[in-house]
């Protein structure tokens, strides 16, 4: 099978296993997203997470993390909910309402890669799959693969699923044929900007994640600074503000991904609710979900967080 009709079979074959969309790139060094990424650490924008220091050569060439890379399979996973909290509740981003994405998404790509196997036998393809699991510039990648653009807030907008995706990759050692870099559409529209409750967005696409609520409430593993207590807007875990607001995401179509359904009652729950958990029916109450990355000791204080501040908005 020549290249063209591989290709087109692989992306024919992600959509038949529930994939939102496919497509490929060729491996190779990303320098200037290099450059970007030496200096973004250099300022101190990530904050604590030390994590992104390391393997900066592996984060910005493939080739280094898997030998004999040649192409990128990249996929993305719709996660957009049909039915979403209500405003008064603590605020869960969507991606974390229902079971955590990384199993679900590498069964599929390991899935994906077998199917690909059956298609070049005799020949043997090996490859690794990974999503947010290894030092991959995941977005980067999906936007070279043609599946979209970098908006202004960082994130993957893609021209019909909007930014609520998941991003999996497989690295696999055969050449393909690959797709063209997708335009960016953002335009003069500065809405996310605008939305962040801390400024943590800059006009020249640079998060400063120390000031990002997603950031303070996952990954910093410390009490969340005083000056950002009132800014939390009713943010427990993660925050769609920027995407809430991002005009590509109208189109938003719901996904029908079971496995990232809520959980009953987990969009209901107050803040004295969360509170009340012990450690014991928080593990039992959330037993496959991303929201256990933050753990139970941050979730419960920053849900006293949210609680004093809305009693004294009342």
């Amino acid at each position: 099978m020549d290249k063209v009709s591989l290709s087109t079979q692989i992306k024919i074959e992600a959509k038949k296993l529930g994939f939102s969309a496919c497509g490929i790139a060729q491996a190779n060094a990303l320098t200037t997203d290099a450059a970007y990424l030496k200096s973004w650490l250099e300022s101190g924008k990530h904050g604590s997470m030390q994590y992104m220091e390391r393997h900066i050569d592996k984060r910005t060439d493939p080739r280094l993390l898997v030998e004999n890379t040649k192409s990128l399979v990249v996929v993305l996973l719709n996660y957009y909910p049909e039915k979403k909290q209500e405003e008064k509740f603590p605020q869960l981003a969507k991606f974390a309402y229902g079971d955590d994405y990384h199993d679900i998404i590498k069964v599929k790509l390991y899935a994906l890669l077998e199917k690909i196997n059956s298609l070049c036998y005799p020949e043997k393809v090996c490859g690794r799959a990974f999503t947010d699991s290894a030092p991959i510039l995941e977005r980067q990648w999906a936007r070279q693969a043609g599946l979209g653009w970098i908006g202004k807030n960082g994130n993957l907008i893609h021209p019909t699923f909007g930014s609520f995706c998941f991003i999996g990759e497989l690295l696999i050692d055969i050449s393909l044929s690959y797709d063209i870099p997708m335009e960016n559409h953002c335009g003069k529209c500065n809405k996310c900007l605008s939305a962040c409750p801390t400024n943590a967005i800059n006009e020249n696409q640079s998060i400063d994640a120390t000031k990002c609520i997603s950031y303070l409430t996952i990954e910093h593993k410390q009490p969340i600074p005083k000056q950002f207590h009132a800014k939390l807007t009713n943010q427990l875990f993660g925050c769609d503000c920027c995407q809430d607001v991002c005009p590509w995401n109208k189109k938003a179509v719901a996904t029908t991904v079971q496995e990232f359904f809520p959980s009953k009652g987990l969009l209901t729950l107050t803040s004295n609710d969360w509170i009340a958990l012990s450690e014991e029916q928080f593990a039992q109450f959330l037993p496959f979900s991303p929201i256990k990355r933050a753990g139970y000791k941050k979730i419960t204080d920053t849900a006293v967080l949210l609680h004093r501040y809305s009693s004294n908005r009342s």
